[in-house]
């Protein structure tokens, strides 16, 4: 367990969690929105008495294993127990059954849990509240109706409008049940906004009247709070987190198998690491979710990095978003599931400089001295990081640099218990050599003969 050293921001965070009954944390990504909140909960469930059951909504992955690891990690936390309502019915309704403080469940499960009367929280915390911005889908229906009997609700999220001002609504609702915005979207549309794209009477979409957006969030200042670089000065320039994920018992065991045989025999082709060099760069691709055999034909293992990836693209809500990828079958599989854009050439620059690229990879190796992005966006994830740490920080170079306005985000998908957490502590400790990766791998090797 970690000892809890809050910036000043985190303080601020938390504290206003504590005097707003309903709120909004709009906190960019890596800011340790999580953390902020757990320590608020804390506070109102064992130490001010509050409130005794907590409901936390989140996206799958993230309900079942962000949330119960960060609790985990961090001493000032003990005491809060929780339950993880996620899986069949039988599963859900049995952790639901579990005595905890704290009860976790994804968002697809929000109508089930209510509907049938299982939902008896006195505060909610609704990570990803964009995720509620439709008024017309169940599940905000389905929290709406409840809402009145919750004492307690902390929205979370990065950017409450990834598509315009319109998504407010909903999202404001869930929180102060209609005071702010009122009780029907139809009067906030006409409040603040006017027919836009339309075709006789059918309106299509609607643009903000002068002046609304500033009167739209003067509204909403008194529960609302962002956490952004240019609202809080001691806000630190650059945030490197890492965020881990675990591979199966059956893929493990396939790793260690290649650790400790240097040699995985499959059908049409060995995976086969034929020297400590070899085998580095195995494993290294294992951790990743995909190898080349014996015959260069890429065979996949697992999807926990992308999977990883998508929630954190999820949590930028629009904003850019680049990835930093090594093997080529990296680069095939991040584009395949992201529809990511390769910068390769100035023309690609250009156009993620002009924020035209939602989601952009690129290779180390090609983003040298002198190539700069920061203009396209401030959020970097390192899909799978290198040895080099000349690379390495040339990489991160390319967003956290002078003329940046943003704080930079930068973010390590670590798969646990692989030579992933070898290459980290190498780039941290500067032993990033040869020697360093021969160390690394002659360990992993004795580990998987023991």
């Amino acid at each position: 367990m970690q000892s809890y050293k809050p910036h000043d921001y985190q303080e601020y965070a938390t504290n206003f969690i504590l005097s707003h009954p309903a709120c909004g944390l709009l906190l960019d990504m890596g800011l340790g929105k999580t953390v902020i909140t757990l320590t608020a909960l804390w506070s109102l469930l064992l130490d001010y008495f509050e409130v005794g059951r907590v409901l936390i909504i989140a996206p799958l992955r993230v309900a079942r294993d962000t949330w119960p690891k960060e609790i985990a990690k961090w001493e000032h936390l003990n005491g809060l127990t929780y339950s993880v309502v996620v899986g069949s019915e039988k599963e859900r309704r049995e952790a639901l059954a579990k005595p905890a403080f704290i009860y976790i469940v994804n968002r697809e499960n929000v109508c089930w849990l209510i509907e049938n009367g299982y939902f008896r929280f006195d505060c909610v915390v609704i990570d990803e509240l964009s995720s509620f911005k439709s008024h017309q889908s169940k599940r905000f229906k389905a929290l709406r109706k409840a809402r009145p009997t919750v004492k307690r609700v902390i929205g979370l999220t990065g950017s409450p409008t990834p598509n315009g001002l319109i998504d407010l609504w909903a999202q404001i609702n869930l929180l102060d049940m209609g005071e702010r915005f009122g009780r029907f979207i139809g009067g906030f549309r006409d409040r603040y906004f006017m027919p836009d794209k339309r075709n006789r009477d059918v309106i299509f979409s609607y643009k903000p009247r002068e002046g609304a957006e500033e009167a739209i969030y003067e509204k909403i200042s008194d529960i609302c709070v962002s956490m952004k670089a240019a609202d809080h000065l001691n806000m630190p320039e650059l945030i490197i987190s890492n965020v881990e994920v675990e591979m199966s018992e059956k893929e493990k065991q396939m790793y260690d198998g290649l650790k400790a045989d240097l040699i995985i025999p499959l059908e049409g082709g060995d995976i086969d690491a034929q020297s400590a060099v070899g085998l580095s760069n195995k494993l290294h691709q294992m951790a990743n979710g995909a190898v080349y055999d014996e015959n260069g034909k890429v065979r996949r293992i697992h999807d926990r990095k992308l999977d990883a990836v998508e929630d954190l693209i999820e949590a930028a809500n629009g904003k850019p978003v680049m990835i930093a990828y090594w093997f080529k079958h990296d680069r095939e599989r991040l584009i395949e599931r992201f529809g990511a854009v390769p910068i390769d050439k100035s023309e690609d620059i250009t156009k993620w400089n002009k924020g035209e690229i939602p989601v952009a990879i690129i290779h180390p190796a090609s983003a040298g001295h002198g190539l700069n992005l920061q203009e396209g966006g401030c959020h970097l994830i390192w899909f799978g990081l290198t040895w080099s740490l000349e690379l390495y920080q040339q990489c991160n170079a390319r967003l956290w640099r002078q003329g940046q306005k943003h704080t930079v985000t930068i973010q390590h998908v670590i798969t646990k218990g692989t030579i992933d957490e070898d290459v980290l502590l190498a780039l941290e400790c500067k032993e990033v050599t040869q020697e360093a990766l021969l160390q690394a791998v002659k360990a992993r090797i004795l580990d998987g003969k023991e």
